[in-house]
């Protein structure tokens, strides 16, 4: 039986980024995945992820949304290749209800808070200055803005692969499209069995994403819901004010949490990803409908989009699956596994993960080290 210092289990956001900063240290370990990351199966794929440093989910996530745009600059740097594209971002409340995200009262006014709390560079626009400087959106009169200079996107599947590639580098191990059989832990070890091989080590990581139902007790695993999401990317008129959005945007137009769209600056200059929210349950990762009929799509255009940008056109070059790993308050659950100290899981990143994953870790492989 190989032995490491630690495993990680899932490498995806954070279990690459964790793998990576524990390669870093010199430790002997090993990344496994059931998939081959970066891939379409889980939460961090779609080419693009919005970044923002006023978290309107709670103040506590600043600092990882912080120091992941700083990672992602460094891991540029080593890997040659743009990580994270800062463009600003634009979050816009209709003013006509408070409207509630991911658990929250007011999530545009706790947004402004923690910007002014954190000492966040940011703009508050009336409807009037929105118009002028975004004339894409078709708005109420009662609508008003936050612009956040330090906003954009990312990259993903280019960050999951830098993390693994440089981990690689440092000399740790990776076995993919391998799904774990069984964990156990004795004697001081943690033991891992896959198809063909077993390994043993002193410190576990499962980061496995939605996955992470198959490690638990059905108590915990009652906590968590997987919630299907499409990424839409759709066609613009030609010369539409659509070509010029150069921000990345989050638009509350309703009071409850699906009366929301965000969306990116066009990459190809023809069409535009957008994506609104959904909360129903799947059940399991293995159990999600990835396709995308027609009828939802219409229904998308229909329910969503229509009568609120200049230029959309209902036409729908692709579509894509992904998911959500939520908790019922939305917030992200790391704990030690209840029934082996030596195993740490961290999931249900409730949709806004990926902002924070690789600090998050960083401050995971850091744990792990002091444990050594």
């Amino acid at each position: 039986m190989k032995e490491y210092n630690a495993i990680v289990i899932g490498l995806g956001a954070v279990g690459s980024a964790a793998l990576y900063f524990l390669s870093k240290n010199g430790t002997q370990v090993l990344g496994i995945d059931r998939f081959d990351p970066p891939h379409p199966m889980g939460s961090s794929h779609g080419e693009t992820r919005i970044s923002r440093l006023a978290v309107g989910e709670g103040q506590e996530y600043v600092k990882l949304a912080r120091r992941s745009q700083e990672i992602w600059n460094q891991l540029g740097q080593e890997s040659s290749q743009q990580l994270f594209c800062q463009t600003g971002g634009l979050l816009i409340d209709s003013g006509l209800r408070p409207w509630t995200k991911h658990g929250g009262s007011s999530f545009f006014d706790t947004t402004c808070q923690i910007a002014q709390s954190e000492k966040i560079q940011h703009e508050i626009l009336s409807e009037e200055s929105i118009r002028k400087r975004y004339p894409a959106f078709v708005l109420s009169d009662q609508a008003r803005g936050y612009l956040e200079r330090s906003a954009g996107y990312a990259f993903p599947e280019r960050i999951i692969r830098a993390q693994l590639d440089l981990a690689e580098r440092n000399g740790a191990k990776i076995r993919i499209n391998q799904p774990v059989r069984s964990i156990q832990q004795r004697n001081g070890w943690v033991e891992i069995d896959l198809i063909h091989e077993r390994f043993r080590a002193r410190q576990v990581v499962i980061a496995a994403g939605g996955w992470i139902l198959d490690f638990l007790e059905k108590e915990e695993k009652e906590r968590l819901k997987i919630s299907r999401q499409v990424l839409h990317w759709i066609a613009f008129e030609k010369g539409s004010p659509m070509a010029e959005l150069n921000s990345v945007f989050m638009w509350g137009f309703g009071p409850n949490p699906s009366d929301f769209l965000y969306g990116f600056p066009s990459l190809d200059g023809s069409t535009i990803k957008i994506a609104t929210e959904q909360f129903e349950d799947s059940g399991h990762p293995d159990l999600l409908l990835r396709s995308v009929s027609r009828r939802e799509k219409e229904r998308f255009w229909e329910e969503k989009l229509q009568g609120k940008f200049q230029g959309l056109l209902p036409k729908f070059e692709r579509s894509e699956v992904c998911f959500y790993t939520l908790t019922p308050d939305a917030k992200f659950v790391i704990r030690n596994h209840p029934q082996m100290d030596q195993v740490k899981f961290v999931s249900a990143c409730s949709g806004h993960g990926f902002k924070h994953a690789s600090a998050l870790g960083e401050e995971l492989a850091g744990e792990l080290l002091m444990r050594f």
